[in-house]
């Protein structure tokens, strides 16, 4: 039996009960491993009214699920922290940085990271914050964009190209967890496991406006000592990638400017050391270089490629 649910829109029950099924079993699996969220709640009601309302909405929805299964392991990575699994690299990391990148300040030898804490100025904390507030928005938006412009193909080759992208990061964090600039600042050496999530420079943001934006977001971070690679720099490289792709004329300017922006962010805000982001980068550009070899050599997933697209049309 079918239900009529606006023009141009029909809905099976079979497809009722595969959406009921499916989030009953996220409900189920996320309360099991990092417990319940009002965001689970607020994740599966979007994902029903774009699915339900109407053709066009639910062929949206089913092409961005690509980047709600990616949301969906980046939440659970809570349950599985990578300081389990290998030593967290804390003065290490922080000292390489300072013998490539430091130099000399006031008579001491000094990273990027401490300069800027201490000569950081109100024009830059507000510049950065928003730069840094663009980093999930920018690849979401584009995304949209090229969803709606009928670029559906480009749409999903972003699409698995950031997913791939993530997920060689989440290799990394695995096999070298590592803590970001700010541990160092406010704890030193000494590894404490319950250390929550830092706005660190970003506070600077949250104070000017007093709001406590960047406060909330870094409350529900997966993991702190997930520094390395910086996949705030990887994202907005993969826009620029795709963008002079598909020939975007000023928006590439635009792209470009964001990602060199969320890099020097990174550094200023003392989320990330230079290291991490160079690491990011080279993230990215494997992450591009291995998605387009595995589109040529892998059969099955052109396949896909061609079933998922005709779903999406």
């Amino acid at each position: 039996m079918n239900i009529a649910l606006t023009k141009g829109s029909t809905v099976t029950f079979k497809n009722i009960f595969t959406v009921v099924l499916v989030s009953a079993v996220y409900l189920s699996l996320s309360y099991a491993l990092v417990g319940f969220k009002t965001d689970q709640l607020f994740l599966i009601t979007i994902f029903f009214i774009l699915y339900f309302a109407s053709s066009v909405t639910r062929k949206f929805v089913l092409g961005f699920s690509i980047f709600i299964v990616y949301w969906i392991i980046f939440d659970y990575m809570k349950a599985f922290p990578n300081y389990h699994y290998n030593q967290v690299h804390i003065a290490s990391l922080y000292n390489l940085e300072k013998e490539i990148f430091g130099f000399n300040y006031g008579g001491h030898l000094i990273t990027p990271n401490e300069y800027w804490r201490i000569n950081g100025v109100t024009f830059l904390d507000l510049l950065t914050g928003f730069f840094y507030l663009c980093w999930i928005p920018v690849p979401f938006g584009f995304a949209a964009y090229l969803f709606f412009t009928r670029r559906h193909r480009q749409f999903l080759y972003f699409a698995l190209t950031f997913v791939v992208v993530n997920l060689l990061g989440f290799v990394v964090y695995y096999t070298y967890p590592a803590a970001p600039p700010w541990y160092v600042q406010y704890h030193g050496f000494q590894f404490y496991q319950a250390t929550a999530g830092n706005t660190a420079g970003l506070a600077r943001f949250d104070a000017f406006f007093h709001i406590n934006l960047f406060r909330s977001i870094y409350a529900k971070g997966s993991n702190v000592f997930a520094a390395m690679p910086s996949l705030h720099s990887s994202y907005p490289l993969i826009v620029v990638y795709y963008s002079i792709k598909n020939r975007l004329g000023w928006g590439n300017l635009f792209f470009i400017t964001v990602t060199v922006g969320i890099w020097f962010s990174a550094v200023y805000t003392s989320h990330h050391y230079v290291l991490d982001v160079l690491a990011g980068i080279l993230t990215a550009t494997t992450g591009i270089a291995l998605f387009n070899f595995m589109v040529v050599s892998v059969k099955p997933l052109r396949r896909w490629l061609n079933r998922y697209e005709a779903i999406i049309q």
